[in-house]
């Protein structure tokens, strides 16, 4: 399965890591031009137990790669991860400015279906607000939008995603498909 996932956080790097590591194509992708480089050239930026040997594996497998053009990783995949920050707004709340953003970038790029799916931390409802920033850019192309709300402890995070345990919740989800205009 050719996967993208935008953020190359904590949770981005760790989630396209372990999907590579399960078969998968995986892209990262990220506007950080030097993260992008650092992973390319074999830095990784975190400390996980285990990551930089998924990572270099996956890479050398050519399961794995980092690329600062989200729209083209988009292109290419049909799934699709927002794994972007979520800081703390002025009153406390997430904001999502930058979960919308990739939203936005998703609907101006996609040419086909997709599933889109919120890691990132964010209140219940915003699959909804993903799909819809997506629909403003695109006409009759199926969307399936939805928020895995399954959390990453540090420090153990690989070897859970890798286990057979591993069971990601989804908090809402929807499928629509518009009529062209």
């Amino acid at each position: 399965m050719e996967i993208a996932v935008v953020g190359t956080g904590y949770v981005g790097l760790v989630v396209g890591a372990c999907l590579a590591e399960t078969g998968n194509h995986v892209v990262g992708a990220a506007i950080d031009e030097n993260k992008i480089q650092g992973l390319q050239d074999g830095r990784i930026p975190i400390y996980e137990p285990g990551l930089d040997l998924l990572i270099s594996r996956n890479v050398a497998e050519k399961r794995l790669r980092f690329t600062t053009d989200i729209g083209a990783a988009v292109l290419e995949s049909e799934v699709i991860f927002i794994a972007v920050g979520t800081p703390p707004d002025e009153d406390g709340s997430a904001d999502l400015q930058h979960v919308l953003d990739v939203a936005r970038v998703i609907g101006q790029s996609m040419t086909e279906g997709a599933v889109v799916i919120t890691k990132s931390t964010v209140p219940v409802g915003t699959a909804r607000l993903v799909r819809e920033e997506i629909e403003k850019m695109i006409s009759c192309v199926p969307i399936a939008s939805c928020a895995g709300s399954r959390t990453i402890g540090r420090g153990r995070c690989s070897r859970s995603f890798t286990s057979r345990s591993y069971e990601p919740a989804t908090r809402s989800s929807s499928w629509t498909s518009r009529p062209p205009s």
